[in-house]
């Protein structure tokens, strides 16, 4: 299940205490064509609303926030070469870094789906 956050950043919650992260569509299109991903550390343990990393593009850089805290164990490699999946299938192919060890509780209170389309209105 994915849930949202007001800096339009998406988390999606595994069976397995994992969990991917990116930006959302109304994040891709705000920001416009991106031509570069700063990934974050793996390894690193990040604080829910810390920088996790930076996505520039032709109109702006903006700093991606961490949902809930987590340690990253996984970047998405492919966005080095080629950054496109982050505006093509934000919420797909374009995920930033799998973590572990999330905070479920504060993951929790994040948006869900309805919420987080009202919130965009």
């Amino acid at each position: 299940m994915k849930k949202y956050t007001k800096e339009h950043q998406w988390i999606e919650l595994n069976a397995d205490g994992t969990a991917k992260i990116g930006i959302t569509r109304y994040a891709a299109d705000e920001l416009g064509e991106v031509t570069y991903v700063e990934l974050p550390t793996v390894g690193k343990t990040i604080q829910g609303n810390d920088t996790l990393c930076a996505v520039e593009s032709v109109k702006a850089a903006s700093d991606v926030f961490m949902p809930a805290t987590g340690t990253v164990v996984e970047v998405n490699a492919s966005l080095d070469k080629d950054p496109s999946p982050v505006n093509d299938d934000p919420e797909g192919a374009g995920w930033i870094c799998l973590v572990k060890d999330v905070d479920a509780a504060t993951a929790a209170e994040l948006m869900d789906e309805v919420q987080y389309a009202e919130f965009c209105k």
